[in-house]
């Protein structure tokens, strides 16, 4: 079984290790030189809409899929008729533009925050007006980790939002004084058939991911899955998908969704009987679903610009260290630890450690208010 994937970070490191114990053999297209899953397939370095490159990983794949979202939907079109694509290109359109997804949503009667379309400065103006401030302005694509977006304030941030972000098609959206943050992954196979991961409970800062912790039996549960369900059959979807969703006085609002394994359910690896990632490559190959039940819980950390000392990982005993092989740089994801436990008292002994090692604030792995909406 020959897996191509679109992307060579991290993303798709992890999946080639979940896949090999399964017989498959992996190639990826990145243009970095040293892109962190290249030593675990064959790599091509070129760039992702590369007419030849793609014909090639097309070619020499029985599937391809994608690491990131970010990539040319025309340039995965122009291989669907080679090689199976998962997920298909239409479900990648949707993802990766705001104003698409948000327009799905409401399609399907998922709840989300109020937006607008914001085409320029004057559609700015007026949506503030309609949707009331404070607001969050983002760009429609290219924007993840927190990059492409700016919290707007009041009527005298709109000039300066609107000119680091504007001359690009924007969508405002309300400001959320959030609970808590809770996303849910799903596995959708080829024949329709679903796996639901337990709701995980995040925790950003700056944008960035830094705590997952898995929630089995969590009362969030239930309505997740259902709104997750609700996208996966509207898009026809096959591999794993992520929604990201608000909290708010028991009410879920979504945020978005990431066509692709996540950085949420990483817990998963060690927490889970058939990782996200596992579940990802038995779906887009056709092969029938792992068992997504938890093995008591988890919770990961990530490690943001630099790895602690190893040592002091690995003295934590239910720790669990993934090194990205990246190059350490501000604000870039370069690892990540999880941990797993019986009950909650054990988590908590085992992740207060781990938060230190990191400039986190030791807690409850029970959730706290956040300082700030999204």
């Amino acid at each position: 079984m020959n897996v191509g994937i679109v992307g060579g970070g991290q993303l798709g490191r992890m999946l080639a290790l979940a896949g090999y114990p399964l017989g498959a053999r992996f190639r990826f297209l990145d243009p970095a030189e040293d892109a962190c899953a290249a030593p675990l397939g064959s790599h091509l370095a070129a760039d992702y809409d590369d007419e030849g490159a793609l014909a090639g990983l097309a070619e020499w794949a029985d599937v391809v899929t994608i690491e990131f979202e970010n990539v040319s939907v025309e340039a995965l079109e122009r291989i669907t008729g080679t090689v199976p694509v998962h997920p298909a290109p239409g479900s990648l359109a949707v993802a990766r533009d705001r104003l698409e997804e948000k327009t799905l949503f409401d399609r399907l009667g998922i709840p989300t925050p109020a937006w607008a379309a914001v085409d320029d400065r004057a559609g700015l103006e007026r949506a503030a007006r309609t949707i009331g401030l404070p607001a969050v302005l983002k760009r429609r694509t290219l924007g993840y980790d927190g990059k492409g977006q700016e919290v707007v304030g009041d009527e005298g941030d709109l000039g300066a939002a609107w000119d680091r972000l504007g001359n690009l098609p924007l969508l405002l959206e309300s400001f959320v004084a959030f609970d808590r943050e809770v996303s849910v992954l799903a596995a959708r196979a080829r024949d329709g058939s679903t796996a639901f991961y337990p709701v995980s409970e995040n925790t950003h800062e700056e944008g960035i991911l830094r705590v997952s912790v898995s929630r089995p039996g969590d009362p969030a549960a239930e309505p997740a899955r259902e709104l997750s369900g609700r996208i996966l059959d509207a898009l026809d979807y096959v591999g794993v998908l992520a929604l990201e969703l608000f909290e708010k006085d028991g009410e879920l609002l979504a945020n978005e969704i990431a066509p692709r394994v996540h950085n949420s359910g990483h817990w998963s690896i060690e927490g889970a009987r058939a990782s996200q990632f596992e579940n990802h490559l038995r779906a887009v190959l056709g092969l029938p679903l792992g068992d997504p039940s938890p093995v008591g819980l988890a919770a990961m950390v990530n490690f943001i610009g630099e790895i602690p000392p190893v040592e002091q990982v690995l003295a934590i005993p239910p720790a669990h260290l993934h090194v990205y092989d990246k190059a350490p740089r501000p604000g870039r994801k370069i690892g990540h630890a999880t941990v797993r436990a019986d009950d909650e008292r054990e988590l908590r002994t085992a992740l207060d450690p781990l938060l230190e090692l990191v400039g986190l604030p030791a807690r409850s792995t029970r959730s706290r208010p956040p300082a700030s909406g999204r």
